[in-house]
């Protein structure tokens, strides 16, 4: 049986050995969100959407969505591949930078959703708030799943493919 010190150690050790430089984060974090915002922007222009007001502002969540998921889907992935050839580095980041993007897009998307309906619903830390809560969030995320996921493409995509690459070729 292993000691809990050494266990301890040992994940710590991988932890940091994962993380990226605060340089990497923050340049990639910026690259990312700025991919993201754009690719949004160039398919409602596209689409002929709304108004210049609404774009601006889908295409800036977009923008933050993907700048606050880089950094975790970095290390996600540099976690996932410490030490493994370049085919898994570049799943890995795929993956890793794919869904951590989705996620916090659509978390934003989702309190962003909240706060429009926020005046209906019971006071705060109420059970009824908290099924307010749950279940607008769940609402929002699949209006996001089913609705928003296409702004990602072409242009999300191919930067995710680039991402990835670069990933794995760092990765060497």
């Amino acid at each position: 049986m292993t000691p809990l010190p050494v266990i301890r150690t040992r994940v710590l050790g991988l932890v940091r050995r994962a993380l990226p430089s605060p340089g990497t984060a923050l340049c990639g974090a910026l690259l990312w969100g700025v991919a993201m915002g754009a690719s949004a922007l160039v398919t409602l222009l596209l689409d002929d959407w709304e108004t210049p007001a609404r774009i601006r502002f889908v295409s800036l969540l977009y923008a933050a969505g993907g700048a606050l998921a880089f950094p975790v889907g970095l290390f996600l992935a540099r976690l996932v591949s410490l030490g493994r050839h370049w085919e898994v580095a570049f799943a890995a980041a795929f993956i890793c930078l794919l869904t951590a993007t989705i996620a916090f897009t659509g978390g934003l998307f989702g309190l962003q959703y909240r706060s429009y309906y926020v005046q209906w619903h019971a006071p705060a830390l109420t059970i009824t708030w908290a099924f307010q809560f749950v279940f607008t969030m769940a609402t929002a995320l699949y209006q996001f799943i089913v609705l928003g996921i296409r702004l990602y493409f072409p242009l999300g995509f191919i930067a995710l493919f680039a991402a990835s690459i670069w990933f794995a070729r760092q990765q060497r």
